[in-house]
């Protein structure tokens, strides 16, 4: 008998006992949908964390504080006070691959425009900060180098805050209440989104650089500052000036650590990747045991069936089918098992990954590669769970296959 005899042999042998057929490929059904959905999940939030990371800014790179060490007790990262706004100021004149530059100063309190409130952040930047960061203001302006050397009592503010505080009502013009200060919304930011790690990137309201320092926090120095390089091969260049720098501004002797950590966004991105693939994986593996069960309970049909067809067995080798064509008939029978299986549990797994994108912020994403490799597994698993069955029947004896009741 040819290879196509063989299979179309299979199909004829399976459809025989439908619903076994379909209660056996029911393990690889739910382990293929499983690893399918599953992967796809980790691949969104890959890209979603990826896509958050590229809108940060234009050729972003980051200068937070190091970790302070007192008495061998080190503290917290960016523990230190460090950076100053004149190490910001000797970056821009000092760095030719640096394009711009902004201290920015953090803080926290209540807003309150009359019978509203509410807790939210604010943040010290100044004139560049906005195309550093690559947002846009919607309604209003920006501040005005003039207000921010003055320290003006003005402030931009999230969608969020919008929301909040006036409803319906536009806010340029009115007069909110922050910390105790009073502060005349000249802009509302452009709508965000939440960030790649679930924060709300509208529930701000930015202030001139001076404001916060100064007025809401009293201190001397920046908690971070967001440099731009000039160009987006610049990037590693301008981080190599920044360290040269600070470093002579800070007079660290050579060998010594830096009090500071530069970061930029391909860092940021590769880090998030990493660790993101590696709970793909790890979502693939645990979906992947039901396909290792699913295999069992093939294996377990599969000698179920080579008992029960002793007789038959029998008569092919007594008409003249060779030990070979035994075998291949059953080792046929568990890999279109298994591969029907895996094709049907395919379909499962995208309808899976649509039912997950309607719960998350995000749209898992299946891949091609996801596929290819869930039906090539499931063809190896029929292979392995079936062919000791196919063995098994390949070696019985025909005369004992006839006196089989």
């Amino acid at each position: 008998m040819g290879f196509l005899g063989i299979i179309k042999l299979a199909f004829i042998s399976l459809n025989r006992n439908k619903m076994r057929s379909f209660l056996t490929a029911l393990g690889i059904i739910i382990g293929v949908a499983s690893v399918v959905g599953m992967v796809a999940l980790g691949q969104g939030a890959y890209y979603s964390v990826q896509e958050n990371i590229s809108k940060m800014g234009t050729n972003l790179i980051m200068v937070m504080p190091g970790s302070s060490n007192r008495r061998g007790f080190h503290g917290a990262r960016g523990s230190m006070t460090t950076l100053k706004p004149a190490d910001a100021e000797a970056i821009l004149r000092d760095c030719p691959s640096v394009g711009m530059i902004s201290p920015i100063c953090r803080g926290s309190g209540q807003a309150v425009y009359g019978n509203n409130n509410s807790n939210t952040s604010c943040m010290g930047v100044t004139e560049d900060y906005l195309k550093i960061a690559s947002r846009e203001v919607s309604e209003g302006r920006f501040f005005t180098l003039n207000e921010i050397s003055a320290g003006a009592k003005v402030c931009v503010v999230g969608s969020t805050v919008v929301e909040n505080l006036f409803g319906n009502l536009n806010p340029i013009g009115k007069t909110i209440r922050y910390s105790k200060m009073p502060l005349e919304i000249i802009g509302v930011l452009k709508s965000r989104g939440e960030s790649g790690m679930g924060g709300d990137q509208d529930d701000l309201i930015l202030l001139p650089f001076s404001v916060v320092q100064r007025r809401i926090r009293g201190i001397n120095h920046c908690d971070m500052l967001n440099i731009s390089a000039a160009t987006s091969d610049a990037v590693d260049s301008a981080k190599t000036e920044i360290e040269e720098v600070l470093r002579r501004r800070h007079k660290l002797a050579e060998g010594k650590d830096n009090d500071f950590n530069i970061v930029t966004q391909d860092d940021i991105a590769e880090m998030a990747g990493s660790t993101l693939t590696i709970i793909a994986l790890l979502l693939g593996a645990i979906a992947s045991v039901s396909l290792l069960v699913g295999g069992i309970g093939v294996m377990n049909i599969m000698l179920v069936s080579v008992t029960e067809r002793t007789r038959e067995i029998g008569i092919r080798m007594a008409i003249g089918a060779k030990t070979s064509d035994i075998m291949w008939q059953f080792l046929v029978e568990s890999v279109v098992l298994t591969c029907a299986g895996g094709i049907i549990g395919i379909l499962g797994g995208i309808g899976l990954a649509k039912v997950i994108a309607m719960f998350t912020q995000f749209t898992p994403v299946v891949s091609s590669t996801s596929i290819v490799v869930s039906v090539a597994f499931s063809a190896c698993v029929g292979t392995f769970f079936g062919l000791y069955p196919a063995y098994k029947a390949s070696q019985l004896d025909p005369i004992e296959a006839f006196r089989y009741e």
